[in-house]
């Protein structure tokens, strides 16, 4: 009489189960590694290291909106992206023309990295400048002159279709307030109007 015929049995690693087990955890072992690299080598444009000094600048910033209102200021930013140009068309509200060194700024709304800032030169249309390249997302524009004493500023969103001309005013000191209310534990924000009056 012969003993039961034994079937062959494959060593383990030639077997699909153990292969398919160990998968898993070398996958999220690679994709640990891959997760330190962009931590290590990437750079967070978000962070500030001084809240409150920053807390004063705006302060400072609203200032130079209420300026821009008192003069009457507007301007027109049309973007020439077949010739890589942008126009701008200031103006005061008396009609009478701006006359002093501009620039534009174009602000990326989360990486800092983004950021241009277009030095304009007078033409007989009003001023002109480079148009840097954009990337898709939002984007504040402001324009300032050089001494930075106004500001005009708007929020645009750039997409894959041409930019439409931009119409920037000064923002209202009540409008920036309800958008953006003072962090819990910051001094509260000192308004210019408020600095002026005795207490």
């Amino acid at each position: 009489m012969r003993p039961p015929a034994v079937a062959a049995q494959n060593p383990w690693y030639r077997e699909p189960w153990p292969w398919l087990l160990m998968s898993g955890p070398a996958i999220v072992v690679v994709a640990g590694f891959i997760t330190l690299y962009l931590a290590v080598s990437g750079q967070d444009g978000l962070v500030v290291d001084d809240y409150y000094k920053q807390g004063k600048a705006i302060n400072q910033a609203l200032h130079r909106d209420d300026v821009a209102r008192q003069a009457g200021l507007t301007a027109t930013v049309t973007f020439d992206q077949t010739q890589d140009r942008v126009n701008v068309a200031v103006k005061r509200a008396d009609g009478s023309p701006v006359t002093e060194a501009l620039t534009l700024s174009l602000v990326h709304a989360t990486r800092s990295g983004f950021d241009n800032v277009v030095n304009l030169s007078a033409n007989l249309d009003g001023y002109t400048g480079r148009l840097p390249a954009l990337r898709s997302g939002k984007w504040n524009v402001l324009l300032e002159d050089k001494e930075k004493r106004w500001r005009l500023q708007r929020e645009i969103n750039v997409g894959t279709a041409a930019l439409a001309p931009l119409a920037l005013r000064p923002v209202a000191v009540d409008a920036v307030d309800a958008v953006a209310p003072p962090l819990v534990g910051t001094p509260p924000a000192i308004k210019p109007s408020d600095a002026a009056q005795p207490k």
